[in-house]
């Protein structure tokens, strides 16, 4: 690869640092997308004992990848997202993917597709954790940043894209406790 290519990538990349998801962090600050996917490929890693048969770096690559459109389009929290939203984010991406030289763009093409799928047992991973991981931020952030439909949505986040394995289910169940632990706790303050 160029130089020039690769500084324009991380120049683009540059974006997932400044763009701020809807997230926020323990200390009041806004989460930037470039934090969610390193935390979530550092999640990726913590749990590849419990999953050996699983191309944990395939998984670990998806991490990184996965919120790479918002490069172009900015977060759009998921309750927000509309198919329209996806399909632009979609097509920007593909357009991006398309100016890469060999191999990269045939791999990461690859990538997207599996992701989109989410056939395999990485892709079904990746999923699950990309949802958990929200939701356990959300369980970190004082609780006056949650949107009312959150107090719903956050103890159930990823019921269902865990429902896969008996491992991440269990993960999910934890993580929905906190949740339902914070509200009762903090709701109690307002």
């Amino acid at each position: 690869m160029t130089p020039k290519k690769l500084t324009e990538i991380l120049y683009l990349a540059e974006n997932l640092k400044k763009n701020t998801r809807h997230s926020w962090l323990s200390n009041g600050r806004r989460e930037s997308v470039a934090e969610h996917s390193w935390r979530l490929s550092l999640f990726a890693y913590f749990v590849k004992d419990e999953f050996p048969n699983v191309d944990m770096d395939k998984v670990i690559m998806m991490c990184i990848f996965h919120d790479l459109g918002e490069a172009f389009t900015g977060d759009i929290p998921s309750f927000y997202k509309t198919s329209n939203d996806e399909e632009i984010e979609k097509h920007k991406l593909c357009e991006w993917l398309n100016t890469l030289p060999q191999p990269y763009k045939d791999e990461l093409t690859s990538l997207y597709k599996e992701m989109d799928e989410l056939k395999t047992e990485e892709a079904k991973l990746w999923k699950a954790m990309d949802k958990l991981e929200a939701s356990i931020q959300h369980n970190e952030a004082e609780i006056r940043t949650w949107l009312p439909l959150e107090y719903e949505l956050n103890p159930v986040y990823g019921e269902k894209e865990c429902g896969f394995n008996e491992y991440m289910k269990s993960l999910q169940e934890y993580t929905k406790q906190l949740s339902l632990d914070k509200i009762a706790k903090e709701s109690k303050k307002d």
